[in-house]
Parts: structure tokens; C-alpha cells; sequence
């Protein structure tokens, strides 16, 4: 005996496929339009998270403050990751494309987002930076920034904590002392007690 699907309105999943959960995305807008962007994705009901830090310009007779992206070009919505979705946001002035790999868009670990907010609300002072492909993967013990992990930078006197966005190959990154940071492994778990007798790279 066969069966006649039951049809449904284009666009609108059919009750019988659950609910698919929201992820963070990055997304690629033309250049200076991630703030007009964010702002019209919001009007949709869509969330977005656009870091940003403010820089103290200094001209010959006044100061003025600058908002300034952490990551120009560059902004995160959190949405399903089904094609209805990512058409409203395609479909936004200013988008240029949702970020991914090969046929697919790829979502962003909420882990990176919510480290960048982190350093962000903590109001250290942070700047843009290379990213990072090595260097000791440690975990902030103390302070605002604890439990945030990130790669340990050493430059002469100064010790950096980098925070890299991988899918987007950038980075921010803030001073730390030493004393506020353990060795851990990559996949959180503390290393063997000899990383410890490691030098930071």
C-alpha cells in the first residue's frame, strides 16, 4: 500500500523532522558593513554577536573614541543550519557569504564565541593579532578571565594570551601575567605533570 506525502509550504520544516538546534555561524559582509548588517539581522528576530572594542584616537586638538571590529569584515548570527535560514541572512544587504567548507557552511564552537565576549566585558586591553597555529594551549585560572583558554604567547617581557577563531584564521589577543595560566591540552584535560617543565613557545 502506498503512501501520499502530505504536502507543506515551501520553506517551513514539516512537523515530523525535529527541530534542528542553533548554532553560531561566521558570516563575510562587505567591507564596513558589519555593524549595518548585525543591525538588520536583529530587525529579523535573528541573533548576532558583533565584537567590537572601542580605541582612543588622538587628533592634534581633541580625542575621539573609535568603535573598532576585532574581526573586520566579519560577524557571527546564531541560527539553525538549515537552507531557510541561511537565506534570510544571505538575502541581507551587505552579506557577502556564510562561512564553511566545501559544499557546507560550518558552524563556529560556542567556546570561541563566549571567550571572545569574555575578554571583551572583562575591559582588559586587547588588540588584533596574527593568528596563532602554535604555541601552549592553557586555561586562565583566576581573574575575569577564568577557565578561558587560548594559546600562550611569549614576547620578551610580555606574556599574551591569543584567542583565535579558527574557522576565520584571526585572532585578539591581551596581556596575562604568567602565574594566571596552567598548561592543558587542547581538549581541556590537564597535560602530563612534564608540560609544565616545557618552555612556553
Amino acid at each position: 500500500m502506498s503512501t501520499v506525502p502530505i504536502p507543506y509550504e515551501a520553506g517551513v520544516i514539516p512537523p515530523s523532522v525535529p527541530p534542528v538546534e542553533p548554532r553560531w555561524y561566521a558570516v563575510h559582509t562587505r567591507s564596513r558593513f558589519e555593524k549595518i548588517v548585525s543591525t538588520e539581522l536583529g530587525r529579523h528576530g535573528i541573533e548576532t554577536y558583533w565584537p567590537a572594542f572601542d580605541e582612543v584616537h588622538q587628533w592634534k586638538d581633541r580625542k575621539k573614541r573609535v568603535e573598532r571590529p576585532v574581526f573586520p569584515g566579519y560577524l557571527f548570527v546564531r541560527i539553525p543550519g538549515v537552507p531557510v535560514h541561511q537565506i534570510q541572512v544571505l538575502r541581507t544587504n551587505g552579506v557577502v557569504r556564510i562561512l564553511g567548507g566545501g559544499a557546507g557552511i560550518e558552524p563556529v564552537p560556542d567556546r570561541e564565541i563566549d571567550s571572545i565576549r569574555r575578554l571583551l566585558v572583562s575591559n582588559k586591553h586587547c588588540y588584533l593579532h596574527p593568528s596563532l597555529r602554535e604555541g601552549t594551549w592553557v586555561r586562565v585560572t583566576r581573574g575575569p578571565l577564568r577557565d578561558v583558554e587560548g594559546r600562550l604567547l611569549r614576547l620578551k617581557s610580555e606574556t599574551r594570551l591569543v584567542l583565535t577563531v579558527d574557522l576565520l584564521s584571526q585572532s585578539v589577543a591581551t596581556e596575562i601575567d604568567i602565574h594566571d595560566v596552567e598548561p592543558i591540552r587542547r581538549d581541556g584535560h590537564l597535560p602530563a605533570p612534564e608540560a609544565y617543565r616545557t618552555p612556553v613557545s
